[in-house]
Order: C-alpha cells, then sequence, then structure tokens
C-alpha cells in the first residue's frame, strides 16, 4: 500500500500521526439519504457582501446552524456526508456479520469476521494488555542489536511503526519499475518541529505527550516512576531522529528527495544498521535498487542503533506498540490515545463511537473488499458515465488554457498538452479487485485481525518490488470521499465515494456540477503541472522537460500566489504557509479557472446570466464551488493543519482562489471598494 504522501490528493484528513481519508457513499434510489438543494439560500449569509468575504457569503448560514459535533475536530461537506457513509458501510458489515449462509474465505466472511472481533467489547475488555502479551515478550527478549533490527523487520511486516519506513514505489526516473524505498520516521508525534520548536504550541504539545506517554506505561503495568524515565527514554530517542529529519517542506522537493542507490550503497551510507538481515528477514531478495529518501537522515538513524542501549530500544518498541495498537484494546488504551491524539491535537471533545471507530478500522483493513460490496449496493452506472464525459470536457478545456497561455513557449507548451492528453482516468472503482485470500480473519481476536490484515498489505506492496508497475491498481478504495493525481503514473483516480453531493450532482444543472465536481477534475489534473507534476514527463518520470525561461516564468507566476497565501490569517495572528500549500493552492486556482473555461462550453450558447432559484448560472458555479469547502473547524485542529497540511483551510480554499478570477467579479458585480478586491495586476494566473 503507497504512503499517502505519494498522491497528490483533493484533501486529507489528520488523525493522530496518520494522514487518512474520508469515506462517502453514494446512494441510489434504494438509499433514504437527505435531498440537499444544489444552491440553497438559507446556507447563504447575505448580510456579508460577496467582495468583502466569498466563503462567509456563501457558507454563513450554514456555518451557522451546523456546530461541530463532539466527536469531531472539524464539520462541513465532507464530513457531513461521511455520516451517511458510515451508516451504509455499517450496514454492509453488519449484514455480512449475520449471513449465516457467508462461505469460509469469502470476503463477506472476512469482513462480518472482522467487524463483529471490533465489536466485542467484552472479550476485548477481559482480554486488556493480554491481547499483545505474546508481542511483547518478544520485545523483552532482545539481547542484541542484530536482535532489535530483526525486531524492526518484523514490525514494519505486521504495519508497527519505528524508525523509519520502508515499502515499494515506482522508481521517479524510471517510472516502469517498482523499487524499494526508504522514508524517515520513528516519530510518535505528527511533525518533526514539534520536537525541535520553541513556539508556545510546541512547547505545550512536548508536555502533553511526556504526561500521554507515562500514562501509557502506567498502563502495561510499569509503577510511577518507571513510567516517567521510559517517557523521558522514548523522547529522547524520537527527539534525535527528529534532528535529523527533514522538514515538511523540505519533502516536498522531489529531486531532494531520489537518491537511488543499492544494497552496497546503502551499506556505505548507514554501516550501522544491518541491511542484509533486515531485508532476509523480511523476505526480500530483490535488493539491486533502493531509494533513500533522506539520507541524512538514515545516517543518523543507523548510528542511533548502536548508541542508544538495548534497554532503551525495548522502551521505545513496546510505545511503538501499544501506540499503534490502541485501537484494538480496551477501553482504557484508547480513552488514553484518543486524550492526546484526539483531545490535545485536536481538541475533539469525545470519542465516536464503537461502531462508527470499528467500521473504520474494517474499511481500512479490508478496503477493496468491503469496496466490492459498497459499489455492488451503492454505485450508480449513470454517475460514471457523466463524469467520463466530463473528464474529457476538463481535459480539452485545459488544453486550450495551455494553448493560449502568454508566459509558456511553443515548445513547452506542446509537450505540456502531450502529458495532458495522455493523463490516464479512473472512475468509481478498479477493473481488477484485490485477492483477499490469503488474509486469515476470524471472530477471536480484534487485535490479531489488524496485525493479519496489515501483514497481508505489507506482503503484497514487497512483492511488486523488482516487478513492473500495474496499471490497473488504485491507489484509494472505492469507498474514498477524495481524489488524487498520481505522477508517477500520470493518472487521475476519483473513487466512487465522491461522486454525491455536495460534490457531484446525478440530475443537477451544468453551473452546480462544473463548480464542484468539476473543479475536482481540473484540481487533480492541474497537479500534473503544479511545482512538483511539472517535473514529471507524460510517462510519469522524473524529469526536466521545461525550457529554462519557461521554469522561470512559471516561478514567478506562482510566487505571487505563494506570497498572496503566506498573507492570509486565519486564527489571531496564525497565517497560511504559502510555501507548504503552494501545490494544493496552484491546483485549486487551475480547478476553479479550467473548470469555468469548460462550463461555458457546456453552455453551448446559452447566457450564464440566466437564472435558476433566483442565480444567474455563472454565480451557480461559484456558490458550489465554495461549499465544497465549508466547515467549522477547533482551534487546536486548525494550528495543527497550518503546521501539517499541504492543503490550505477551507476559508482559505475559497478566498485565496475566487478573487484572482476575472469571471468572480463579474458574476458578483465585485467593486474596487469591496475589502477582498484585488487589482488586475496583483492577481495570480497560472494556468
Amino acid at each position: 500500500m503507497k504512503h499517502s504522501f505519494i498522491y497528490k490528493s483533493l484533501c486529507t484528513i489528520l488523525t493522530g500521526t496518520l494522514i487518512v481519508t474520508m469515506m462517502i457513499g453514494c446512494g441510489n434510489k434504494k438509499t433514504k439519504q437527505k435531498v440537499e438543494l444544489p444552491i440553497n439560500s438559507a446556507n447563504l449569509d447575505t448580510l456579508v457582501k460577496p467582495g468583502d468575504n466569498f466563503y462567509q457569503y456563501a457558507n454563513g448560514g450554514w456555518l451557522k446552524s451546523n456546530p461541530i459535533p463532539a466527536d469531531k475536530s472539524r464539520f462541513g461537506a465532507f464530513e457531513e456526508v461521511d455520516e451517511a457513509n458510515t451508516t451504509q458501510l455499517r450496514g454492509i458489515m453488519e449484514d455480512a456479520a449475520t449471513d449465516k449462509t457467508a462461505t469460509p474465505g469469502s470476503i463477506k466472511q472476512k469482513i462480518g469476521d472482522f467487524y463483529t472481533s471490533g465489536m466485542d467489547t467484552a472479550k476485548i475488555e477481559k482480554d486488556g494488555v493480554t491481547a499483545i502479551k505474546a508481542e511483547l515478550d518478544k520485545i523483552d527478549a532482545l539481547k542484541t542489536i542484530a536482535d532489535l533490527q530483526k525486531q524492526v523487520a518484523y514490525n514494519h511486516s505486521v504495519g508497527m511503526p519505528g524508525l523509519f519506513y520502508f515499502y515499494a514505489s515506482q522508481d521517479e526516473k524510471n517510472s516502469t519499475s517498482m523499487i524499494a524505498q526508504l522514508h524517515q520516521g520513528g516519530l510518535g508525534l505528527p511533525d518533526r518541529d514539534y520536537y525541535v520548536s520553541d513556539d508556545a504550541r510546541s512547547k505545550e504539545i512536548r508536555t502533553e505527550y511526556q504526561k500521554h506517554l507515562v500514562n501509557t506505561f502506567k498502563l502495561l503495568g510499569y509503577s510511577e516512576a518507571d513510567a516517567v524515565k521510559n517517557a523521558a527514554t522514548v523522547v529522547k530517542i524520537e527527539t534525535e531522529l527528529a534532528k535529523a529529519s527533514s522538514t515538511r517542506l523540505a519533502l516536498r522537493d522531489p529531486v531532494a528527495n531520489y537518491n537511488k542507490t543499492d544494497l552496497a550503497g546503502l551499506k556505505k551510507l548507514a554501516p550501522d544498521f544491518d541491511w542484509s538481515l533486515y531485508f532476509t528477514d523480511l523476505g526480500l531478495t530483490q535488493t539491486k535498487d533502493i531509494n533513500v529518501g533522506q539520507p541524512k537522515f538514515l545516517t543518523a538513524m543507523a548510528k542511533l542503533t548502536k548508541s542508544v542501549p538495548i534497554e532503551d530500544w525495548k522502551i521505545y518498541l513496546k510505545w511503538n506498540l501499544v501506540r499503534t495498537a490502541s485501537s484494538s484494546l480496551s477501553s482504557a488504551f484508547e480513552k488514553e490515545h484518543f486524550a492526546f491524539y484526539g483531545t490535545v491535537l485536536s481538541g475533539i471533545k469525545e470519542m465516536k463511537p464503537r461502531w462508527k471507530r470499528v467500521v473504520d478500522e474494517t474499511s481500512g483493513s479490508l478496503g477493496e473488499a468491503v469496496g466490492q460490496l459498497y459499489v455492488e449496493k451503492y454505485f450508480p452506472a449513470t454517475a460514471k458515465t457523466r463524469m467520463v464525459s466530463l473528464v474529457s470536457n476538463l481535459k480539452a478545456a485545459l488544453s486550450e488554457r495551455i494553448q493560449n497561455l502568454t508566459w509558456m513557449s511553443a515548445e513547452t507548451k506542446k509537450a505540456a498538452v502531450i502529458k495532458l492528453e495522455k493523463i490516464n482516468v479512473k472512475v468509481g472503482y478498479p477493473d481488477k479487485w484485490i485477492d483477499y485470500t490469503p488474509v486469515a480473519i476470524s471472530k477471536d481476536s480484534y487485535f490479531v485481525n489488524v496485525m493479519n490484515a496489515n501483514h497481508f498489505a505489507f506482503k503484497r506492496d514487497l512483492n511488486k518490488i523488482g516487478k513492473p508497475i500495474d496499471r490497473t491498481e488504485w491507489g484509494m478504495t472505492p469507498q474514498t470521499v477524495n481524489a488524487y493525481y498520481n505522477p508517477n503514473m500520470n493518472e487521475i483516480v476519483f473513487p466512487a465515494g465522491i461522486l454525491q453531493p455536495p460534490f457531484f450532482y446525478a440530475t443537477g444543472d451544468d453551473a452546480v456540477n462544473y463548480g464542484a465536481i468539476g473543479v475536482v477534475i481540473g484540481h487533480e489534473m492541474t497537479h500534473g503541472f503544479d511545482d512538483q507534476g511539472r517535473m514529471y514527463d507524460l510517462d510519469g518520470n522524473l524529469k526536466d522537460w521545461w525550457t529554462k525561461v519557461d521554469a522561470d516564468n512559471f516561478k514567478k507566476q506562482t510566487q505571487v500566489l505563494i506570497d498572496q497565501y503566506s498573507s492570509i490569517k486565519v486564527l489571531n495572528d496564525l497565517t497560511v504557509d504559502g510555501k507548504l500549500t503552494i501545490g494544493e493552492n496552484i491546483a485549486d486556482l487551475g480547478g476553479v479557472n479550467v473548470s469555468y473555461t469548460a462550463f461555458l462550453k457546456a453552455l453551448a450558447g446559452k447566457d450564464v446570466n440566466e437564472k435558476i432559484d433566483g442565480f444567474t448560472l455563472s454565480q451557480r458555479f461559484f456558490l458550489s464551488y465554495a461549499q465544497v469547502w465549508r466547515n467549522n473547524i477547533r482551534d487546536k485542529e486548525l494550528m495543527r493543519r497550518l503546521k501539517e497540511d499541504v492543503h490550505s483551510p477551507g476559508v482559505a480554499r475559497v478566498n485565496g482562489i475566487v478573487y484572482n478570477i476575472p469571471a468572480f467579479y463579474t458574476a458578483f458585480d465585485i467593486k474596487a471598494t469591496d475589502k477582498n478586491f484585488k487589482a488586475v495586476e496583483k492577481r495570480a494566473s497560472i494556468w
């Protein structure tokens, strides 16, 4: 399974230390769901002028009427539909759990038993920490550095984090082959800056993290004094790893993070780690090509394995075990984990109900198995047909815009259009499903089920190394409400989950569909030409195909957007990081421009000023775009995202874009006296 940083996705939800996607269902006639008007005037705040704050104008009524539920860090269009989808998935899983005719080994049996094991709270509570006793005993038995390195290999094979990440992915400069990838990791906090920054929020998080570690070790049976000592040990190790880690901004540079070598080169780079032993224990024989994402980190990490006492490493490994396993252990562990990763980091007041947590775990662990049952029941074929048509129209619009650019040479334009034409499009669900036959799932142990699913995913990933790529593979499950662009595959992917309101209206007018799902399509296409995507050629290889003059012009164009976003205040004096979010902001700007161009073509001569329910077609386009990004968000979650997320907050994704679009000024008659008016020469225009 590819790590989430590989893809250029529409949106992320950050939970704990993981990046996960939101899952939504697509309703049909059999499903009872609230019918939402494409543009509902009750959702607006007409006391605010569109030229002063379009986000508030378009969403103010909705924001006031939809406070954040206690079990969420934010609530918006994504989360709103997620609630309905989670209920749909629950029905699928409960049906599977009670189906007496389910064949042993079938996906229905696996889904049903996985869900049942997660809902068996009586057994989970009774087992308590004994559920992971065998794993704790393995760690206690470690005596040497070689034992440690073998344990790290085992941990990685069953989905437990520690020290670094290892996975398979395409060779950045030879996209037809899959190679081994090593990436920095090993941290319990979601960003290296939390360990090394002296701002008040980082200090507060470090203090609370120490408390969380102490409480967790006490749950494992340690005395107060030993728990305090263990917490200090973990923080000391993780701080050293953090100091050697690259920043999130540095991780956005694909050239700097491409350092291909072989086993001999890896041993020379990080000689203090026995790589032959590690790969042998994983069962990997193909180690000809290995990409080291962050060489500095790997060298430092390897040295740590020798300099840190083995007893300290045992403590670190136990922490990683319980951190990973907490969701499948007794309520004491779950609550303690939530208290830090949910409340301290994101400000969430309450845990999700048990059934929702188990639905999420089941869907994540058996993704395409659940996806098969999901699309069978909830995905209408008509949605796919209309999407294919929309994508074709968006491609034509982007091609036209590229050819009309004034800052790009004819040579680079030609190459850009060829790359655009070659973008592969996937809609709904895979043509070929993952075979879950090897995964052993029973009702006996929730923790073991999660481990088995993780091991299956890891082994499946490992088996790709040294082999040709599989272009039929998907990086998201069908039930995911998201979309992505994969630069190595030069493809855009739209899972079934996103093809429903407010993103897509099967019977809606063109204005609202081009303003929502049309912009999503344009967003993902534009990722092929953002500050990272433009560095890959039509075959997905990291290759410079631009003239130097065009590359310099592109940087000038994007700097305007960087400066604009860096000045957007979203919480007190906190601003958006214009550099960290530039890829997504370019995609948002391109998405709106490209989709509006396609929308005008789709009108086929119809007047954009024609009204439906009181709004012109042009106004409906921009209102539809704005409502996709409506959300109320807790302060702690917003602070977290400003540091960690490459996507700008919802208010910035609307206001940071529309005031650069000429058609928006015309649609809402924006005046030079309006607060957010931008002079023509100060507007960003890239694609």
